[in-house]
């Protein structure tokens, strides 16, 4: 026997069998991940293989370094156990078979016992995740978690191949007798531990039991990879995939192509979902962190984005025997595979689809990019342009959008009413301005918004700024229209919004609401639109820095600010607002519970701001609870639908004694020493 080389002796060679069972597992893994791919490919093509760098950094970030699972302590650590653990433990085994068989021998001496010191750390990694993670599931059971048997199955299976291991090395170095022959291998601590418990066994049983739990060992790690693909293992995959493939412009929403002559618009079979739309369905793992943060299943809203996810893999799945069918030439009398039954309105229910305020918490949060929201705009694509099927004040909002370009439906003409006593030129009057500031539907024709509008103007009037406004020939950005599914009017509204800027040379935006902002930023350019947008906390959050703005007036108020979805989370303006707030004199800025990323949507977004909103609980009811938690006397946002849904929940919740909910331009006008706007 062959002391000096322990790793495996004769009973631990690959033989016959062992190599017929290695063929075997990759052959069925490979076959069954295929099988998956032909499937994701049913999907409409969708280009996802651009700036390659920016995705192979991503794969890096998010898969290797676990930045967003990490952002979820517990779990993320648990997580991050398991697989930096078997990452290990997949190069060690490779290394070791290399080492055994190329002849080259390299593990020995300080090298070997450096990589049997990291195996073993790996491996207890490992298990110490995976008791974490039963734990968590099966005694502490978290709410967003769902348990089923095939989570089960790789517990078990995961737990039960780390422990045979470390009981195979234990064996060895019992038969061994370390102590005497092998005393490096204490660097095998779990394995030098384990030997213990055998160490009454004379060589020949210990060889005897290593040889069979060594089997044991083996049979299970092919079945473990003969499985990945049949149960939630498939992720070890799709992950990579799925973070590969991510929408590098995830606050942009897809465009329907050529529309004058596209037959159908939106989604009502799976097919008409990309390739990636079905790939992830396939990456989620169901651990529910989309549906802690989602604003409409915290309100008791029939939408959950978890559940979406999942009821459309279940209905892939169903497909998948239908395509198999077809492929095959099933006769056509044959009965269908399964139920017919539409995507819109059979899978997921209307009221789901328009539970949705699109506020992005739900891929903001997924470890791997999954997007649930922008699915549902493709149904309700379906339903508004194929069926006009929606509530009915959803098709008053159309209309007045079609008729006068705005929401409220008032008149057109009006639209730069609220500046007539500024001084504020529009373009038509004078281009040569350095800036436009797109005003938008709620600062140029709601009452409360308006002072808004007023606020902004005089501040930038008093740095100094030029811009102009377009007055009349301003149209609605067509946000709201876009993310109800009535992607025909978007198209045209932002059509000719571009096409009046793009008239005056307009280069540089300042908006004043997220959605305008978001739209002309990042969805304009889909259509030729191409300027250089900024929102307007952004501007002062400058020009204070810049000592451009001057404050006379100490506020001494306490202040939470509120993050507006479209300006936080799809587009990262976080520190601006807070920026402002906390150079006003005297002002104390405090942070309410669920902030930034984690911020709460006040329920106005995905168009819901022209909608009623009949099931479960007010969102900016629950919003105005968080800020009864925080208790200050100012919420202050910087979002035209933020400003009104909480200054109405406050008002409906009988606080305004209490509380008073203001936008951050107004706070500067007061600060400035010009009065409340």
């Amino acid at each position: 026997m062959d002391v000096s080389r322990p790793l495996y002796w004769n009973i631990g060679q690959i033989g016959t069998v062992n190599y017929i069972l290695a063929i075997a597992a990759v052959l069925i893994l490979v076959y069954a991940f295929y099988d998956r791919i032909r499937l994701w490919r049913h999907g409409t093509e969708a280009n996802r293989s651009d700036r390659m760098v920016e995705r192979i950094k991503g794969v890096i970030q998010y898969i290797f370094g676990h930045w967003r699972v990490l952002k979820d302590t517990y779990p993320g650590i648990m997580h991050a156990l398991i697989f930096w653990g078997f990452v290990i433990l997949f190069i060690g085994t490779g290394l070791e078979a290399f080492d055994h068989y190329s002849g080259l021998h390299f593990l020995k001496g300080t090298a070997y016992i450096t990589f049997s010191f990291v195996l073993e750390v790996a491996g207890l990694a490992v298990l110490i995740g995976v008791i974490i993670a039963a734990w968590r599931r099966y005694i502490t059971k978290p709410e967003r978690l769902d348990n089923k048997p095939d989570d089960f199955w790789v517990l078990l299976l995961l737990f039960s191949i780390v422990v045979t291991g470390f009981l195979v090395e234990g064996l060895r170095i019992a038969a061994l007798n370390a102590p005497v022959n092998a005393p490096w291998e204490r660097w095998s601590f779990v394995g030098w531990i384990c030997s213990e418990f055998f160490s009454g066994l004379t060589q020949a049983s210990a060889l005897a039991w290593h040889k069979g739990i060594w089997w044991f060992h083996v049979v299970l790690s092919y079945i473990f990879i003969a499985s990945i693909v049949y149960t939630r293992l498939l992720h070890v995959f799709t992950t990579f995939i799925s973070t590969y493939t991510r929408n590098l412009q995830p606050a942009a929403v897809r465009p329907i192509e050529h529309m004058e002559a596209a037959e159908t618009f939106g989604v009502n079979r799976l097919e008409e979902f990309t390739w990636v739309d079905l790939m992830q369905l396939d990456a989620c793992t169901r651990c529910g962190r989309c549906q802690d943060n989602c604003p409409a299943y915290l309100t008791d809203k029939p939408l959950n984005p978890k559940q979406v996810i999942q009821d459309l893999k279940a209905r892939l799945n169903e497909m998948a025997l239908v395509w198999a069918q077809k492929k095959t030439g099933g006769a056509a009398e044959e009965p269908p595979a399964v139920e017919e039954k539409p995507i819109s309105g059979g899978v997921i229910a209307d009221d789901v689809s328009w539970s949705c305020t699109t506020c992005g918490a739900c891929t903001v949060h997924c470890p791997v990019f999954i997007e649930p929201w922008p699915k549902l705009i493709d149904l309700r694509r379906y339903m508004a342009l194929m069926e006009s099927r929606f509530p009915p004040e959803v098709q008053v909002a159309f209309r007045n959008m079609e008729n006068n370009s705005n929401p409220w439906g008032i008149g057109s003409a009006t639209r730069g009413d609220w500046a007539a006593d500024l001084g504020v030129k529009t373009l038509s009057e004078d281009s040569q301005v350095e800036y436009l500031l797109y005003v938008g539907c709620a600062g140029s024709f709601d009452d409360l918004n308006k002072r808004v509008s007023t606020a902004v103007t005089k501040i930038l009037q008093a740095a100094g700024i030029s811009f102009g406004i377009l007055g009349a020939e301003e149209g609605c950005c067509g946000d709201s229209a876009r993310r109800l599914g009535n992607e025909y009017l978007f198209q045209i509204m932002a059509q000719q919004n571009i096409e009046v800027m793009k008239g005056y040379n307009v280069k540089k935006i300042i908006t004043l609401c997220p959605h305008g902002y978001n739209t002309i930023k990042n969805e304009y350019p889909q259509f030729g639109g191409e300027f250089e947008v900024y929102h307007y906390t952004e501007i002062l959050a400058n020009l204070i820095a810049q000592r451009r703005i001057t404050f006379t007036k100490k506020l001494a108020l306490k202040v939470a600010y509120h993050d507006s979805c479209y300006l936080g989370r799809h587009n990262g303006v976080y520190n601006p607002p807070r920026q402002i707030l906390r150079a006003l004199p005297g002002m104390k800025v405090v942070e309410m519970r669920r902030n930034r990323d984690k911020g709460f949507c006040c329920g106005a977004g995905g168009g819901r701001m022209w909608m009623e909103e009949h099931l479960g609980t007010r969102i900016n009811h629950s919003r105005i609870e968080d800020v009864v938690k925080c208790n200050p006397q100012l919420v202050g946002t910087a979002c035209p639908f933020c400003y009104t849904m909480l200054v109405d929940g406050i008002k409906e919740k009988e606080l305004e004694n209490k509380y008073r909910a203001t936008d951050i331009a107004e706070l500067v006008l007061e600060a400035m020493g010009k009065g409340a706007a």
